[in-house]
């Protein structure tokens, strides 16, 4: 969508622990690498990467990244 920025859309903010596993997604790390790092289940990080794209415009791993970016202001 030309003009529409990923970090606009949605109007219901990230929870604490989602924007930490966004974080995770924007550095590259694997639904895997994240799920050991914060000591969940994968299955949870699958949880938490749908309720993020249900609240934001990312139905992509790319939109997801930019996502994050735009949420460290970077």
């Amino acid at each position: 969508m030309p003009g529409h920025s990923v970090a606009e859309s949605g109007s219901t903010s990230l929870s604490p622990r989602e924007r930490e596993v966004l974080a995770h997604i924007g550095a590259g790390f694997t639904h895997h690498q994240i799920a050991r790092r914060l000591g969940i289940s994968v299955h949870t990080v699958g949880t938490y990467t749908r309720r993020i794209r249900a609240k934001r415009t990312a139905p992509t791993l790319a939109d997801l990244v930019r996502l994050s970016l735009a949420q460290d202001g970077g």
